[in-house]
């Protein structure tokens, strides 16, 4: 080994060479010793490696070690660094023979290697100027009329187009002229080449009007295509496809002018079989990225409704591309359950549903409307198989639209005749369209259609011959049962329990398994309506638990430890106490036997444990220790992240993994990101049941609080899963929330508040920051609802100023970016192929805003609420970004927060209310007769406010205010569901003024008016408030509410009676022991028929309520 060394350090040609061929060895003791050599070569002399490696690419004899040596100096000059370690004299050495390598070698797959050295070469170089022959050599390349390096120059252009444009913007006519040639070339890979190269241009080019001048190129471009695919290479074909996607995703308003022309191409590959499959996807994802480009191009496709109507059908054929495999009846597992399922078909159902969410179902429910009745009464199965599952796909992105032209009757009946066709597997499609329809139009396909939908699940179910579709049945009751009405399923349960338990006791394993989670979740819907079945079902499940001890039955038993503990919420902890303490001391015993790492009773004992700490409370306590540690080893788990490069010829490694369900995989550059999902998603978990154990236990959780914060506080920033991040954000105010209370209670060890504000500080900096770079607009939100909990939690005791001003640089950050978002959607009305679809696209995109803007508001409230006046000075640097929230060009939910935020300055602040009274009362008053009635809402809320929090300010304007107050309550349909809410916050705000501002005349019958409007029943909030207020006046005798010879006694009897039958719904437990009490006084002042007239008007339900409220208090 010595010698070889010294004969490297010599120069010797030979040896180098020997040195590079043992590095392409199958012997990995030989190849380990050549990278040894390698290294200390490199290590050595910089300038000996990569003039060897350069030597070697243009003077070996051998064509394997000419393509190292390529691939070997483009790894040097671009990911080990050693460029800038090469003297001057090698670059210029380098620099030089790349660019003859390039005129000379005549190998094709070296020639491609030697192009991805320059290029990687030029990307490292070219912004310094310091490689000014490569320019000029392209241009000679690209017009020699040698394909060679035409291809190969053609290809560098594509490569560096995004990194070199400036220099070439002033050069874009000449190459314009020149792609249009080299696609017109008689060589298939000069053509590809320039195919390639124009996309890359059109792809990177900066400005519009730049890019519109290779418009008259796309019918060169798809002449291209056309004489590619003519070729019948494959590689080529799709090569030249993707360049299409490319721009498809880019720049899709490119294609606009000519887009009716480039469509049609496009369909006329998708659609012919004369093309193999890929080449038909490759066409088709063209198609659905260009109905997908909503931010770029909103509704451009819709444009061209034909062509829509066509994509449409070729997804239906695509669908056919299906057979009926023996194993696929097979139901011992779910291994086969995609037999004869084709690529075209599992390309043709993600592509329906993406089209469906991108073009919306005003596009596309008259297509289907059109087409699935027509599949349905074929005679060939495919046809009807296909119509259920094109159904299934496009439920979600057609729901609003299929709920509003009540179409769901007509297509539960198609379900139906599904369920009941005598083909398995369009059954078995038919049960997939059922579920599938319960998830995204429910609940309203529950209510309306469960009449149907149950009664023909459950026959189904009845088909042992077909297990894999009883399996399937269950699967559709899973989800029929999650958006279902307690009260609506109650009717079904005695027939559906007795279904699920006779396939738990007699189906194949795959049927047991649907079963559990059936039950499962059939208990979880009907709560309490379940534990009349609860004596039959649990000692089944707990039968199954114990018994189901194989391997090929682990996923049998968590799927019985998942029923067992969503059957035990539902009945309660009384019932449950017992069987819970059973099975917790079996999965103790499991624990303990230490399961299989694939045994996936380990995950759903951790989420069967938080249902078992919901269920028992601070019983559950003696067990935490149990589930404990597993919960910390998920919670900690590292993400499994694998990086790769391009493999020698720079194509795609083809790794196990790429077809691997658990495995995500990214491509960044020339770099391979695979991601495992399956331990982000235990990790995920994990961090919930956290969540929730701490949520639950309180002061219980206080002994892990410290352990489980250094492991949260980091994943605020855990950007690998938005859940895992979602979790801590949650954890973070229930994790001081336990410490708090803990010290509070003296049971935290002696710690005091400073442990308290030692941990808030810790927590503090990290939730702040993590907001900076939060891409989530959920998450972002939950991290402002983190803060306000906090905020109420320590208040000003433990949080500083200088902490408070962090936040408020977020809040200013937030609202100044959500501004900048909102703009952005703003001009996209403005665009020409702006549609109704597109504005209904934008309002769910508005939503999520504007609970972020929520969001902001209720932390600002609580911010005001706890820290009084000490917070304006932060308050004042946000005013222009809350004034932008309340100009005329505001939308109404930017106003309504903007008011929001305003009620609470008038609210908390003395300061704040003195200074702005004269800006916010007019803006109040305005408010109140606003056309939207949450404008009014937050108005009304507001003067309420004011005239509980600053009655002198109130009194200044008492009289206007009243009297739009009152004209909003005597409204014809002040009642509406729309305006409920509003009115009712009118109503409060006239007892507000009744009870606090006494001395203001009652000219205008605020009083009766006030009385006559009660009880408040649809704002429990407000209603609470009223209510109370009420009590204190008929307490205190206030003969404005009793009325001249208390006419109003009447109705205030009929309130306290309504409002009692409701429980502590509508009135605190306090209210409603002085409402009692109050009664038991006025019978004596009353008829016993007025008593009766009202008792006689209550519901059955509310009845009872009322005796059982008058019977506890000894009435």
């Amino acid at each position: 080994m010595e010698a070889s060394y010294q004969a490297l350090l010599s120069g010797d040609a030979a040896a180098f060479e020997a040195l590079i061929q043992q590095l392409m060895s199958a012997d990995n003791e030989a190849r380990k010793q050549a990278e040894s050599l390698l290294d200390q070569l490199k290590q050595h002399s910089t300038d000996l490696v990569v003039g060897n490696l350069m030597r070697l690419m243009r003077q070996s004899q051998n064509p394997a070690s000419r393509d190292m040596g390529a691939v070997m100096l483009r790894k040097a000059v671009t990911k080990d660094s050693l460029w800038q370690k090469c003297s001057s004299n090698v670059q210029g050495v380098v620099k030089t023979e790349l660019l003859n390598c390039l005129r000379e070698e005549q190998k094709h797959s070296t020639l491609k290697k030697i192009g991805d050295t320059v290029s990687g070469l030029a990307e490292r170089v070219y912004d310094d100027s310091e490689w000014p022959e490569l320019l000029p050599f392209l241009f000679e390349c690209v017009q020699s009329n040698q394909p060679r390096q035409m291809e190969s120059a053609l290809r560098i252009f594509a490569d560096l187009a995004g990194f070199i444009m400036p220099v070439l913007v002033p050069h874009v006519n000449v190459l314009r002229e020149q792609l249009a040639r080299c696609m017109s070339h008689q060589e298939t890979d000069v053509k590809i080449a320039g195919l390639s190269a124009t996309t890359s241009f059109i792809r990177d080019l900066d400005e519009d009007s730049d890019r519109n001048k290779f418009q008259d190129l796309i019918p060169v471009m798809l002449q291209t295509v056309s004489n590619i695919l003519s070729t019948e290479e494959q590689d080529s074909a799709e090569e030249a496809l993707e360049a299409f996607i490319e721009i498809a995703e880019a720049h899709p308003t490119f294609l606009r002018r000519q887009l009716d022309v480039v469509v049609n191409n496009m369909l006329q590959v998708a659609q012919s079989p004369q093309f193999p499959e890929g080449i038909r996807q490759l066409a088709a994802e063209f198609l659905v990225c260009l109905c997908e480009a909503r931010e770029k191009a909103p509704g451009m496709m819709r444009k061209l409704p034909q062509y829509i109507s066509q994509l449409f059908t070729c997804m239906l054929l695509f669908l056919l591309d299906v057979t009926d495999e023996a194993e696929w009846h097979q139901a011992d597992s779910e291994q086969y359950q995609a037999e004869g399922e084709g690529d075209l078909y599992e390309f043709g159902q993600e592509c329906l549903d993406r089209i469906a969410l991108a073009l919306g179902g005003k596009t596309m429910v008259p297509l289907a409307e059109q087409a699935l009745p027509q599949l349905m009464t074929d005679a060939r199965w495919e046809q009807r198989h296909a119509a259920l599952i094109c159904l299934a796909q496009i439920a979600e992105g057609c729901a609003k639209v299929m709920l509003q032209n009540k179409q769901v009757t007509g297509l539960v009946q198609m379900c139906k005749q599904g369920l009941q066709d005598p083909h398995a597997k369009v059954r078995w499609a038919a049960c997939q369209a059922v579920g599938q329809m319960c998830t995204d139009l429910g609940p309203d396909i529950q209510n309306d259609e469960h009449a149907v939908i149950v009664p023909a699940l459950t026959e189904v179910m009845k088909d042992f011959n077909e297990p894999r579709v009883q399996a399937h049945a269950a699967a559709a009751i899973v989800n029929f049962s999650e958006n279902c009405d307690e009260e609506i399923l109650t009717g079904y349960l005695d027939n559906l329990i007795t279904q699920l338990l006779g396939l738990l006791q007699n189906g194949q394993k795959l049927v047991k398994e649907g079963a559990l989670t059936a039950l499962a979740s059939v208990a979880d819907a009907a709560n309490a309506h379940f534990i009349r079945y609860y004596d039959t079902v649990m000692p089944m499940l707990k039968h199954v638990l114990y018994s189901a001890s194989s391997k090929a039955e682990q996923l049998l038993r968590a799927k019985a430890l998942e029923c067992v503990s969503l059957v035990g919420m539902a009945v309660g902890k009384e019932r449950f106490r017992a069987d819970a303490q059973e099975v917790m001391a079996f999965m103790q015993q499991l624990q303990s036997t230490h399961l299989d790492p694939d045994d996936p009773t380990g995950s759903y004992m951790l989420q069967a444990g938080a249902r078992f700490c919901k269920c028992l409370g601070s019983e559950f306590l003696p067990y935490l220790p149990m589930v404990m540690p597993q919960l910390i080893q998920s919670a900690s788990l590292s993400p499994d992240v694998t990086v790769r490069e391009q493999d020698d010829d720079g194509e795609d490694i083809q790794e196990e993994d790429e077809d691997d369900d658990e495995t995500e995989t990214l491509y960044y550059g020339d770099r391979k990101i695979s991601i495992r999902t399956s331990v982000l998603e235990e990790k995920a978990t994990a961090c919930n049941m956290l969540c929730c154990y701490a949520d639950e236990l309180e002061v219980g959780f206080f002994p892990y609080v410290e352990q489980v914060t250094q492991i949260m506080v980091p994943l605020l920033k855990f950007y690998f899963h938005e859940e895992v991040r979602q979790a801590a954000v949650q954890a973070v105010p229930e994790l001081l929330k336990s410490v708090y209370m803990a010290v509070s209670e003296g049971k935290a060890g002696g710690a005091d508040m400073q442990y308290v504000k030692q941990m808030l500080d810790y927590v503090w900096q990290p939730l702040i920051e993590s907001m900076v770079k939060e891409p989530d607009l959920e998450v972002l939100a939950n991290m402002l609802e983190a803060i306000q909990d906090t905020v109420r939690l320590v208040g000003p005791a433990l949080l500083t100023q200088e902490q408070l001003g962090q936040a408020f640089e977020r809040f200013r950050a937030v609202l100044d970016h959500s501004a900048k978002r909102r703009k952005e959607r703003s001009a996209i009305t403005t665009g020409e192929d702006f549609d109704d679809e597109e504005a209904e696209a934008l309002e769910e995109e508005n939503e999520l805003e504007e609970d972020l803007l929520d969001q902001v508001q209720t932390c600002l409230g609580a911010v005001l609420e706890q820290f009084g006046d000490a917070a304006m000075p932060l308050m004042e640097g946000l005013m222009p970004q809350i004034g932008m929230l309340l100009t005329p060009k505001s939308s109404v939910e930017e106003k309504r927060v903007g008011i929001c935020i305003m009620d609470d300055i008038m609210e908390h602040t003395q300061e704040g209310a003195n200074k702005y009274a004269f800006q916010i009362l007019p803006l109040l008053l305005d408010g109140c007769r606003s056309p939207e009635a949450s404008i009014r809402q937050s108005a009304l809320y507001g003067l309420g406010s004011v005239a509980e929090h600053r009655p002198q300010l109130f009194q200044a304007v008492a009289q206007d205010a009243l009297t739009r107050i009152m004209a909003v309550i005597t409204a014809p349909n002040s009642r509406d569901d729309t305006n409920g809410h509003a009115t009712e916050n009118a109503v409060s705000a006239l007892g507000k003024a009744l009870q606090h501002t006494p001395n203001v005349p009652d000219s205008l019958g605020v009083a009766d008016l006030w009385v006559q409007s009660l009880p408040l029943t649809v704002d429990a909030e407000e209603a609470k408030t009223a209510h109370k207020q009420l009590v204190g006046l008929v307490q205190n005798s206030d003969q404005r509410i009793l009325g001249d010879g208390n006419k109003n006694l009447n109705k205030i009897v009929e309130v306290f009676v309504k409002v009692l039958a409701h429980g502590t719904e509508l009135a605190e437990s306090d209210t409603a022991d002085q409402m009692v009490s109050l009664l038991t006084q006025m019978q004596g002042s009353l008829p016993p028929q007025v008593f009766q007239s009202f008792f006689n008007s209550l519901s059955a339900k509310e009845r009872k309520e009322l005796q059982s409220r008058m019977t506890r208090n000894g009435t």
